[in-house]
């Protein structure tokens, strides 16, 4: 059993020390004006944007649930995620990034005035967007809170650091103590620094990633070399028939009731509804996160795209080394470890730290706690600048003071951030664990948000108060359903929510005239969707007999297709490489090359052409 040495933990303060800097660096560039603050001045590269947002998916708390579950369902856990969905990135790489960067707007919010105007409807959806934006980053930040605390517990024992603290915490807190303390250095670089220092930190934390990805996915690919590996039937193969089947009764036992607990038994019914669920929530856009704010932050329509591809790519191969080798090492010494919490009951949740603290090396423990502090860091802080986006651009200084200065704003910026993370803070308290917070976020509340941010896209007609009341109905059925509807797993509740929030679209749609036709007009010129838009088309065209419209709907689903293949090559090849599966990694390996000649003749040759 490793515990930290001397070196692990002086490691871990030079980090701690380098993303202070960082802060104070760029502190007086932050402090330039409003953009420079939330979108880095609209001057990063994209491949920056697109490693920083890397780095703040590279999340400690979604790390511990991925390990999880290739734990539990092996090869099969690579569709799982698309409950986020984490094909949405290849919506937005192919065409939405695009559309939404046109806008030029700093936050989704303060894009709602590119699309319905500064009417009634106009301003009530730009409430319902910043009250949604907020609930949803303060979900993320407690989700990240309660991951970085159980995660921390596990090699800072409460015994050691009780001596040094003048006050008494009770067991089931020491995780939110630790989460508090880690928050602050968060909270310190992400205030100084702005979005500049957020995309530099990121670097910084995914190079460090990197190198303990490959030597954790190394660590694994031997262990599975020198071992016999126990795995029921199925777990080495991404494919499954109308049920999951994998029984774990003769391994280890209680791998069946996390099975049951997680809803995934009837694996068909759950993959289609995850499907389903995905597909119209990658087509609505981006949650108003930090993943709209880096795209915002690009220099135009052209990097939006390239940063979002960029994303997958970076991303995928490096993160799921570290998780199939964490897995890969949990199979094999499964006896040593401890995954008992402090109520007596097995938590499989517990196994990346577990994992990391009997099998990493000194040395390399420093660097990896360092590197997954850092991704804790990295989403909470992007998250935050988030927030911080929302609260001083769309309520400050639209509605308290539209008039302040540089030196109101900044302060203004300082004050925001701070209280974002108390609240979030507080929320954390009452977080149960990293898959109850998971569960609320991705299936009931971005349940609420297809609807309304699907036709604001794609139907002309739609307007302001059609948003308003589709995002409400969806909050309120959002909030209720759960209390009302008793199923085995949150998703099954998203058919309920699209439902009340297409029917309070609908509803709020002709309550009230079309948005103005300047405004419309302006919007599909500029932004370009396909979708019912005809009335709106025919008039520019009678404005410009040569307007042409957007008749990519076609190729985009083409290119959204083989990316989506090309994104799950990424995931599956390196589980293959660790698990040395030679032919499947080889075949894997050969879809990916196709699928990369696919989408460089179809998708990025034509970029500058149809963006231009």
């Amino acid at each position: 059993m490793n515990l930290l040495s001397s070196i692990d933990i002086l490691i871990i303060l030079l980090y701690l020390v380098t993303i202070v800097i960082i802060g104070l660096i760029l502190r007086k560039r932050a402090q330039r004006s409003k953009d420079d603050y939330l979108l880095g001045g609209k001057s990063i590269p994209w491949y920056m944007l697109g490693l920083s947002n890397a780095s703040g998916m590279f999340d400690i708390s979604g790390t511990i649930w991925l390990v999880t579950l290739m734990f539990v369902y092996g090869i099969k856990s690579a569709w799982l995620p698309w409950i986020w969905p984490v094909f949405n990135q290849i919506f937005l790489m192919v065409y939405l990034s695009k559309w939404l960067r046109r806008s030029n707007a700093t936050t989704g919010a303060e894009w709602i005035g590119t699309r319905f105007g500064f009417g009634k409807g106009a301003k009530l959806s730009h409430i319902i967007v910043v009250v949604f934006a907020l609930v949803v980053c303060l979900g993320y930040l407690a989700y990240g809170f309660i991951g970085l605390g159980k995660f921390i517990e596990i090699f800072i024992p409460w015994e050691v650091v009780s001596n040094y603290v003048p006050f008494t915490v009770t067991p089931e807190y020491v995780p939110h103590f630790y989460g508090v303390i880690f928050t602050l250095f968060a909270v310190f670089y992400s205030l100084l620094g702005g979005m500049s220092g957020i995309v530099w930190a990121d670097v910084v934390q995914f190079a460090i990633m990197t190198v303990a990805a490959l030597v954790i996915g190394y660590l694994g690919f031997q262990a599975i070399g020198e071992h016999t590996l126990n795995v029921p039937d199925g777990w080495l193969s991404p494919f499954f028939g109308f049920e999951l089947n994998m029984d774990w009764a003769q391994i280890i036992p209680e791998v069946n009731d996390k099975i049951r607990s997680d809803g995934y038994s009837l694996f068909t019914y759950f993959f289609i509804m995850m499907v389903f669920k995905g597909i119209l929530v990658s087509i609505a856009g981006p949650a108003p996160t930090y993943d709209m704010q880096k795209i915002l932050s690009t220099k135009n329509a052209v990097e939006a795209s390239k940063m979002s591809g960029f994303v997958s790519v970076i991303l995928m191969p490096i993160r799921y080394l570290m998780i199939a080798g964490f897995a890969a090492l949990a199979l094999i010494y499964y006896e040593k470890l401890d995954l008992m919490n402090s109520a007596g009951n097995i938590d499989f949740e517990l196994i990346l730290p577990t994992a990391i603290k009997e099998f990493v090396p000194v040395g390399l423990l420093g660097l990896l706690l360092a590197g997954l502090i850092a991704a804790f860091m990295s989403t909470f802080a992007g998250t935050l600048n988030a927030a911080q986006a929302y609260l001083v651009n769309d309520i400050y200084l639209k509605y308290a003071k539209p008039n302040a200065t540089t030196n109101q704003i900044k302060n203004m910026n300082y004050l925001t951030g701070v209280v974002v993370v108390v609240v979030s803070i507080v929320l954390g308290f009452f977080a149960e664990d990293v898959n109850s917070v998971l569960n609320i976020i991705v299936s009931v509340l971005y349940g609420s948000y297809v609807a309304a941010n699907i036709l604001k896209w794609h139907w002309w007609r739609f307007n302001g108060e059609g948003f308003f009341w589709g995002m409400v109905a969806g909050l309120l059925a959002a909030y209720f359903a759960p209390m009302l509807i008793h199923v085995e797993n949150e998703l099954y509740l998203f058919p309920v929510l699209l439902a009340v929030s297409i029917i309070g679209s609908i509803i709020g749609t002709y309550s009230a005239p079309p948005t103005e036709e300047a405004v419309l007009k302006d919007f599909y010129k500029n932004v370009r969707p396909w979708g019912f838009w005809g009335p709106i088309n025919d008039l520019l065209v009678v404005e410009n007999p040569n307007f042409k419209k957007n008749k990519d709907f076609k190729l985009d689903m083409f290119n959204v297709a083989i990316g989506i293949v090309a994104q799950t090559a990424l995931v599956i090849i390196p589980m293959y490489i660790i698990f040395r599966q030679s032919t499947p990694a080889y075949i894997s390996l050969a879809v990916l090359v196709v699928c990369l000649l696919l989408l460089k003749k179809f998708w990025w040759n034509k970029l500058n052409e149809k963006l231009d």
